[in-house]
């Protein structure tokens, strides 16, 4: 038996004020499309918005079914928008922002695992990682340099 360590690092900023201004950017239209969010089940909002290559900005919110698999979570909504609109543009910041109508969400939401995968394909894909930035509506930020960094031993193609 062999044993090995896996380690993830992140960054975390006490607000919104200490990140660089095209991510404050960013989470403003995350925070703008969650308002957009159909859930009427889970009472939970998310949004996400998604930094291209070319300078494009492409935004999506959870959108909830009385068939619980058959809804879509705002990243999956983003990223396959992008993917459909700017097939050739690689994504290269993300921000997310979450939050109940219950309570207000005061600590970070990390995307879920089939976003998790989701993104690793889209890593995979372009050869490059993808930041990603994620919130609840108030307090702190947490900073991944990558997906790879939230998903360790991803599923991607070569295991096909």
């Amino acid at each position: 038996m062999k044993l090995f360590k896996v380690e993830a690092v992140f960054e975390e900023f006490d607000n919104l004020k200490g990140l660089p201004l095209d991510i404050q950017n960013l989470f403003k239209q995350a925070d703008l499309v969650r308002k957009n969010a159909y859930a009427p089940y889970s009472k939970f909002l998310v949004g996400c918005s998604l930094l291209l290559d070319n300078g494009e900005v492409v935004s999506g919110s959870n959108q909830e079914n009385a068939s619980y698999p058959s809804g879509l979570c705002a990243e999956r909504t983003a990223i396959y928008f992008a993917g459909a609109t700017y097939p050739k543009a690689n994504i290269v910041k993300m921000a997310i922002i979450a939050g109940s109508t219950k309570q207000i969400t005061d600590t970070p939401i990390p995307p879920c695992g089939a976003c998790r995968q989701t993104i690793s394909e889209y890593e995979f894909k372009q050869e490059k990682p993808i930041e990603i930035y994620f919130k609840g509506e108030k307090g702190s930020v947490i900073y991944s340099k990558s997906l790879a960094n939230l998903l360790p031993l991803s599923f991607n193609k070569n295991a096909l």
